[in-house]
């Protein structure tokens, strides 16, 4: 397994950090939602009419903005039974005609988010079926609207560009939907750049192995530091 990820530019650690950050402010907001909506459920009778529906995308949000950031740290579980059998050559062949797939797999899938996701915000779709040939025009959908989570206040000054100038009642879809070009693009960028660590030498794997030794071994090192 390669050793633990860790940023070696201070650009480097700022984004990594933003990332972590974000990752846990997502969890945090879903478990007080989460937990808001109990209280209010079993002690007053009541609930927050929206929460749900928040949880739902913020849990979205957590999968997709984590799934790029899992590439990175190599923490995606995998199955490497065949590759410990195998000679290193050949598991370096491997390794690398999985990340083209896992590449190719990552293009299709951000091409079928930002034609999902883009006529919600009023932008052009991608011509053809497999990958994009050109911009194509689709009707304008950006007066769609989520089903319970009311609209701020302060994201009022979108409406003369997305809404033709009428008030949104509801947040607008293209906010949350937002997620899906943007998280797919990440782990696009993220497994490029683990395909140029791997034909540097710098990483060995796209997936995380043998994760209960690694485990064992860290419970030991903490014990011998008590």
């Amino acid at each position: 397994m390669s050793a633990k990820y860790a940023p070696k530019t201070a650009f480097g650690r700022m984004i990594d950090t933003f990332e972590e950050t974000a990752i846990a402010i997502i969890l945090g907001l879903m478990t007080v939602l989460t937990f808001i909506n109990v209280v209010l459920r079993y002690v007053f009778n009541s609930s927050l009419i929206w929460g749900l529906e928040a949880s739902l995308i913020l849990f979205a949000w957590l999968v997709l903005f984590g799934m790029s950031y899992a590439v990175k740290v190599t923490a995606h579980l995998g199955v490497d039974a065949i590759l410990t059998m195998v000679p290193n050559p050949v598991r370096r062949a491997m390794t690398l005609f999985a990340t083209v797939l896992c590449l190719i797999y990552a293009a299709l899938l951000l091409k079928g988010a930002w034609d999902y996701w883009a006529p919600f915000a009023g932008l052009p779709q991608t011509g053809g079926r497999w990958f994009p040939e050109g911009f194509i025009k689709t009707r304008d959908q950006g007066w769609y609207e989520v089903e319970t989570i009311p609209m701020p206040d302060w994201l009022r000054f979108i409406e003369p560009s997305f809404n033709a100038g009428e008030h949104y009642t509801k947040l607008p879809r293209f906010i949350p939907y937002v997620i899906l070009p943007f998280g797919c693009f990440m782990l696009l960028f993220r497994l490029l750049q683990a395909a140029w660590e791997l034909l540097q030498g710098k990483r060995d794997a796209l997936i995380v192995s043998h994760e209960a030794e690694d485990a064992i071994e860290d419970v030991r090192h903490m014990n011998e530091g008590n």
